[in-house]
C-alpha cells in the first residue's frame, strides 16, 4: 500500500455505562489505558488510543457510558459522547446481552443520523443463554442502523479479530494523525490519577467512588524513580474519614494497590505519596469541573 493509500480515521467507542467499552478498548489497542470496574460510569474522560500498522493508524476512542446527567459532572461526561459523535469515521456501539435503550433515546438518534458507520458490537457473550443472542440482535437493530453485527466477549478475546477487520475496511484514506510511536494523547499524570481512581473504585463502596477525584500534584522522574504526589479530592469531610479509614488503614491499602498497579504501567519503581482534601459539591460546580480538566 503507498502513502497515497494510507487509512486513519478515528474510531469512537460508545455505549451505556458497564457494557466493557473500557475493556473492549483495552483488548483492541493492546494496552491498559482505560480503568475498569465492576462499577458503572468509572470512564469520565474521552481516551484516545493509537493502533498503528504499516498502512493505517485507528484511533480509538473510549468514552463515558451514556446517561441521563444529574450533575453538572455528568453533562460534561456527555458533552465527550456528543463530541465522538461528530468526528468520528467508524462508530462502534457496545451494548450487552442485558441493556436496554431506556434513557439513551435522543443519543440513539443521534448515532442514526450521524453519516458515520455503525459496528453493534454485543458484548459479554460468554454469559448468553440459548436463543438470547438472537433475541438481542432483533432488539438492537430495531434500533441502531447498524452496517453488521458482532457478537464478542471482549474479557475472552473472543472476535475481536473480526472487530478489527471490519473498521480496517470502513476507515478512509487518510495520512497518520499522530506519530506512529504514540500510543495515547494523555500525559503520564492523566494515567496516574486514573489508576488511582480505579483503585478507588475497587476498595470503597456506595457513593464514595464517584465522589472522589484524583489530581496529581507532582510528577518527577529519573533513570530509576517515579515520585507521586496524589491529591484525593471528595466532596464531604465524613467522606474524607471513610477514606482514611480507622488509623489510615483504608488509604494505605489503596496507595500499596495503586503503586503496584503504576509500577506496572510505567515499568519502573513507583514512591507514591497520597493525600486527602475535601472540594464542597466539586460534581456539581463548572469552576471546580474545570479545574479537574472537564472543560468540554
Amino acid at each position: 500500500m503507498t502513502e497515497k493509500t494510507h487509512k486513519a480515521g478515528f474510531v469512537n467507542i460508545i455505549g451505556k455505562p458497564n457494557v466493557g467499552k473500557s475493556t473492549l478498548m483495552n483488548v483492541l489497542v493492546g494496552e491498559r489505558l482505560s480503568i475498569i470496574s465492576s462499577k458503572a460510569q468509572t470512564t469520565r474522560h474521552r481516551i484516545l488510543g493509537l493502533m498503528n500498522g504499516d498502512d493505517y493508524q485507528i484511533v480509538f476512542s473510549d468514552t463515558p457510558g451514556m446517561l441521563k446527567p444529574k450533575y453538572e459532572l455528568h453533562k460534561s461526561m456527555m458533552s465527550f459522547v456528543n463530541l465522538s459523535l461528530e468526528d468520528a469515521d467508524v462508530i462502534v456501539f457496545v451494548t450487552d446481552l442485558y441493556e436496554t435503550d431506556n434513557e439513551i433515546e435522543e443519543v440513539i438518534e443521534k448515532i442514526n443520523h450521524a453519516g458515520a458507520p455503525v459496528l453493534l458490537v454485543i458484548n459479554k457473550i460468554d454469559l448468553s443463554k440459548e436463543n438470547k443472542l438472537e433475541e438481542v440482535t432483533q432488539y438492537w437493530t430495531e434500533r441502531i442502523k447498524a452496517d453488521t453485527v458482532i457478537p464478542v466477549s471482549a474479557l475472552e478475546n473472543f472476535n475481536i479479530e473480526r472487530i478489527m477487520q471490519e473498521i480496517l475496511d470502513r476507515l478512509p484514506v487518510h495520512p497518520p494523525y499522530y506519530d506512529k510511536e504514540e500510543l495515547t494523547d494523555r500525559p503520564e499524570r492523566f494515567f496516574a490519577s486514573e489508576i488511582i481512581r480505579e483503585k478507588i473504585f475497587t476498595n470503597y463502596k456506595k457513593e464514595i467512588p464517584y465522589s472522589t477525584e484524583v489530581a496529581i500534584d507532582q510528577f518527577t522522574e529519573d533513570d530509576k524513580l517515579i515520585r507521586i504526589r496524589a491529591i484525593i479530592f471528595v466532596e464531604r469531610s465524613s467522606q474524607k474519614g471513610i477514606i482514611i479509614g480507622d488509623k489510615g488503614k483504608a488509604i494505605k491499602h489503596v496507595g500499596i494497590q495503586s503503586r503496584e498497579a503504576l509500577e506496572a504501567f510505567f515499568g519502573k519503581q513507583v514512591y507514591l505519596e497520597t493525600h486527602v482534601k475535601v472540594e464542597d459539591d466539586w460534581r456539581k460546580n463548572k469552576n471546580k469541573l474545570r479545574k479537574f480538566g472537564y472543560d468540554q
